[in-house]
């Protein structure tokens, strides 16, 4: 099926029958995607008296329970109830938030900058030569994505296109897949600039293969996504000025058979009252009509 698209007085045409999903396949009770030293996800068969929900031990049919930690185990979607009071209005659980069928989506790939401290001792907050910085203060071997990086990568899109943004790191290995990150394999983050920047340009809906926007160890006090979501650092209660409908996916993985461009997404999530969930980032191509 093809879906014809208007945006911007410009026409798309989506071919519906060919996607390509960003989702990491998550195998329970094997290797797997790993954060913050999480337990593995795991399912085992349901028991009820003489019920086994395993074909394979004499059930009649498969029923399983699984435990998992969405934030830690795979591919999932934040809202802002993921660093605000479930008590709170307007704090959304992930369920509640619709995203659009199709929406716009720019998905970049950027090398993350690794931070050095200038010899001289000046400028010791900003990192590689930039001014960008984040709090907790940068690391020695901090490696972040920058201000500078996105906009080299994002200024030839107009607003309208970038009503979501993919953000793939560099290099790109498979191995991504079932990665463990912790102390030992510190993964890369957001400068405070380069979050600031993605909501001075109207992003609703970021995504990125990154385990966290904010650095694995950051005293507790995840900026970034403060910032993304203009709660007031230090927080957990949204304010009228709070951008409560957008999310953040993390722990994606962009095959390298997406290349670097415009594409229409269905960011696939479940109806949790939770403040995140497993999800199914779905990319389309989008062919412009002349």
């Amino acid at each position: 099926m093809k879906v014809s698209i208007e945006l911007e007085n410009n026409q798309y045409i989506v071919n519906t029958d060919f996607s390509f999903s960003a989702a990491i396949p998550l195998e329970f009770n094997a290797k797997q995607p790993n954060h913050f030293q999480a337990d593995v996800a795991e399912k085992s068969p349901m028991t009820a008296g003489d019920f086994v929900g395993d074909t394979e031990r004499g059930g009649s049919c498969n029923v399983s329970i699984v435990t998992l930690n969405p934030h830690c185990n795979g591919t999932h979607t934040e809202s802002i109830a993921h660093i605000c009071d479930s008590s709170a209005e307007l704090s959304l659980p992930i369920g509640t938030i619709t995203p659009q069928p199709l929406m716009p989506c720019v998905l970049v790939s950027v090398s993350p900058t690794k931070f050095c401290r200038e010899i001289d001792g000046d400028n010791d907050d900003s990192a590689g030569g930039t001014s960008d910085n984040y709090t907790p203060a940068l690391n020695e071997g901090d490696q972040i994505i920058t201000r500078q990086q996105l906009a080299d990568k994002l200024d030839n899109f107009s607003n309208a296109h970038l009503r979501a943004v993919a953000i793939r790191t560099l290099p790109n290995a498979h191995e991504k897949q079932h990665q463990a990150y912790d102390a030992d394999n510190q993964p890369a983050f957001f400068s405070r600039e380069a979050i600031l920047y993605l909501n001075e340009r109207g992003v609703e809906h970021l995504l990125t293969d990154l385990p966290s926007i904010d650095r694995l160890r950051d005293d507790g006090l995840l900026t970034c996504h403060h910032l993304f979501w203009q709660v007031p650092e230090g927080m957990h209660q949204p304010t009228t000025n709070s951008l409560i409908n957008k999310t953040i996916t993390e722990l994606a993985y962009f095959d390298d058979v997406l290349t670097d461009g415009f594409y229409f997404i269905n960011l696939q999530l479940t109806a949790w009252i939770n403040d995140a969930t497993p999800s199914n980032p779905v990319f389309y191509a989008a062919e412009k009509q002349q």
